[in-house]
């Protein structure tokens, strides 16, 4: 039995979609360090998998340019959610992390799944808060002043602004409370990105 929060632009019914990638990671298989370098790669697979669906031709300089642009935007975003995935999930929770993408018309949907211990909620939903709640020109202006200011500052929040700011795209979460252990929260983040 579960109970839901939504946050910011999570559609959780998304249509039938033919075009979709599903990649789950455990979290206890290898370290944190080797894991961190994956990501990466498992950003640019996607990314490279996306890019199929919108070819390119040598005759249409302007598909080229958008291809780049779309793979560099999903490679960015990929390894954002990943990122984040991998260092909020509480490893003491044996629940694999999922990473996806949907490709919905005109639109690109990525999602990240993990979960987090209750008394890391707090923290991350301020982060959230903020992200729904103020312009992310002006969030992105205080962090890197922030981070300026104080040498230790680790700007949390600073990739998902960044999708925001540079890629125009749009973030929704849904927060899992688990009513049997309430000690756990899954977390469901969504990039929207339209192309």
């Amino acid at each position: 039995m579960e109970n839901s929060e939504i946050y910011g632009d999570f559609q959780e019914n998304l249509p039938d979609s033919q075009q979709f990638l599903v990649i789950s990671f455990s979290p206890s298989s290898i370290p944190l360090k080797q894991r961190w370098r994956n990501n990466g790669l498992s950003a640019d697979f996607v990314a490279d998998y996306l890019t199929t669906f919108f070819p390119a031709t040598e005759d249409d300089p302007s598909s080229l340019e958008r291809q780049k642009e779309l793979k560099g935007a999903v490679s960015y975003i990929a390894n954002e959610l990943l990122e984040n995935a991998m260092k909020f999930h509480n490893e003491t929770i044996h629940s694999t992390i999922k990473f996806g993408i949907h490709l919905l018309n005109e639109t690109v949907i990525l999602f990240s799944t993990n979960c987090i211990a209750s008394p890391d909620w707090p923290k991350f939903k301020k982060i959230i808060n903020d992200l729904v709640n103020n312009d992310p020109e002006e969030l992105y202006v205080m962090h890197m002043e922030k981070l300026a200011e104080e040498e230790e500052s680790n700007a949390s929040g600073l990739g998902l602004i960044t999708i925001c700011c540079d890629y125009g795209a749009s973030l929704g979460w849904k927060i899992e409370h688990n009513l049997q252990n309430s000690g756990i929260l899954m977390i469901n983040t969504m990039v929207r990105l339209e192309v």
